[in-house]
């Protein structure tokens, strides 16, 4: 037995990453041993001279007091887990409810300002800040924080609109969408759902961000409660459950889809038989406005986009990735994405490149394809394979960014530069684990799984890291948040604020012309953001 795990043990540490990716090491690796420590118990107790029933009421009592008192607290993504004792409570319990803190001042007139953070991925969607240079000299310029403090379980990230900032929160019993004063973090107004999901391997609360749009704020909870709240109050205005509505069933790891705001409509992923898969409700009075399709739902929120001259929603479903009508709904092309919602789920989103390409990604050794979506008149439409790698970005919960021709992104835990045309890799290197990338201007901003945050230059010449900072302690799966200079970053444990350095604004001007971004004259001044 112990040959044999030792042969295991060596095999996978001999595999590289295109081979084998590290989760899939951490789960052979625990099994081999797992395996060979109960076989050799089992040949130690059978072997031994005690009396019979010493051998199997020892470990048997031994095994229930180990399951009686222990639990296990956390996983990471790559298969690492963390135990605790099971009559602890978890850190989410702990916290207080969610008190008003502060009143909002009126925000009509702030929202859709430049530098807004309004949804998820941002104002494009696209996980990219164009409007911000920053500088890179965090030596002699760091960044400052504003604020740090607890904050309730879930993987949702911030929206940010003027001085507000938004996000969906577990504290014991209640799943909560929580407004805070963006520059202070204290607490404006938050809305409590009486809801707790919870999963040994996804960990507790929301997973989905909310989406700010005029003056509403929409959210779906780990459940499928969709919300329409008053974004000056939180006060609730309508509340659908999209799995009663459509007669879904949960999905493993919680719903995690963000809605998607398409004119008057709000499209979410509902994952319901007989025409209810993707489905669009009056984003006005929660009514019903269309339905279709019958995929069930993965991990990833719906995108907009323009494919083949026709304005359409994508989404990347449990098995199939669909491209959907606006206005009706009637699915328009469908390209084959194998995957379970149950085992080696769909997260990353959907990347449209173009006027007619697609771009698809996730981890589970399955890495990524770019398709075309080809028309022969206007309602017949097709998805062709372009090029496909299993090597790649293999994103197994987060998403690439597109700068200058080549796709970003941290494939199995490891930052990855692969050129567009092709799918043909440029480099890989720096271990973040299963963090999240933003593209601000030519700079890569990266939160780590260990809660490091990171700039790296955009280039695809090589690795260049710029400066780290540990920004947050504990496992960090949540996507940053960028306005203007101000970062708002998160985990299941504790939100922080930090004002990053950004570059004078006759410097910035002349970053278009320069190709080293970065270099330039810091901001001295006063700050131009305030």
């Amino acid at each position: 037995m112990l040959v044999v795990a030792t042969v295991v043990l060596s095999w996978c540490a001999t595999q590289t990453a295109d081979v084998l990716d590290q989760d899939y090491k951490n789960v052979v690796s625990t099994i081999t041993l797992g395996v060979a420590g109960l076989l050799l118990a089992g040949w130690y107790w059978s072997r031994s001279s005690l009396p019979r029933l010493a051998k199997w009421l020892v470990p048997l009592v031994g095994l229930v007091i180990l399951v009686a008192c222990i639990r296990f607290e956390d996983f990471t993504a790559d298969m690492r887990f963390q135990l605790a004792w099971r009559f602890m409570p978890r850190p989410d319990q702990r916290l207080p409810q969610a008190e008003t803190e502060v009143a909002m001042e009126a925000t009509r007139g702030n929202v859709g300002r430049d530098h807004d953070y309004p949804r998820f991925l941002g104002a494009d969607g696209r996980a990219t800040v164009e409007n911000v240079a920053l500088a890179t000299d965090w030596k002699n310029n760091p960044p400052r924080l504003l604020w740090r403090q607890p904050i309730g379980a879930g993987w949702s990230a911030f929206s940010i609109v003027g001085d507000y900032a938004i996000t969906q929160e577990q504290r014991g019993a209640d799943e909560l969408v929580v407004c805070y004063e963006r520059k202070t973090g204290r607490i404006v107004w938050s809305h409590q759902d009486k809801t707790r999901f919870q999963e040994v391997l996804g960990g507790i609360g929301p997973r989905a961000t909310p989406t700010v749009d005029d003056d509403r704020v929409y959210t779906q909870g780990a459940t499928g409660l969709l919300n329409c709240l008053q974004l000056t109050s939180g006060r609730p205005i309508w509340t659908r459950d999209i799995l009663t509505d459509n007669s879904a069933t949960q999905i493993q790891w919680g719903r995690s889809g963000s809605p998607l705001i398409v004119d008057d409509k709000v499209v979410v992923s509902a994952g319901g038989p007989n025409g209810r898969s993707l489905v669009a409700y009056n984003k006005w009075t929660g009514q019903p406005t269309w339905s279709a399709g019958n995929d069930q739902s993965s991990y990833a929120s719906p995108v907009l986009a323009t494919l083949a001259g026709r304005r359409q929603v994508v989404t990347v479903n449990e098995d199939h990735v669909r491209g959907h009508d606006v206005e009706d709904g009637r699915p328009l092309w469908s390209f084959p994405w194998p995957g379970d919602s149950s085992a080696d789920a769909n997260t990353s989103q959907p990347v449209p490149l173009g006027d007619d390409r697609v771009f698809v990604s996730k981890g589970y050794l399955q890495g990524c394809a770019l398709f075309e979506i080809r028309t022969s008149n206007h309602d017949n439409f097709t998805a062709h394979l372009l090029w496909r790698s299993h090597k790649s970005l293999k994103t197994k919960m987060t998403n690439v960014v597109v700068y200058q021709d080549h796709l970003y992104g941290l494939s199995g835990g490891i930052l990855e530069c692969v050129q567009i045309e092709g799918l043909k890799r440029k480099w890989k290197r720096g271990r973040y684990g299963h963090g999240q990338l933003l593209l601000v201007g030519g700079l890569l901003l990266i939160t780590s799984e260990q809660g490091e945050l990171v700039l790296v230059r955009a280039t695809p010449q090589r690795h260049e890291e710029l400066a780290k900072f540990q920004a947050l302690e504990g496992k960090t799966w949540n996507n940053p948040a960028l306005a203007g200079p101000y970062l708002l970053v998160r985990n299941h444990l504790e939100a922080a604020c930090y004002q990053l350095p950004v570059l004078a604004k006759k410097s910035a001007a002349k970053k278009t012309t320069n190709k080293d971004h970065g270099a330039g004259t810091e901001s001295k001044g006063p700050n131009p953001w305030k």
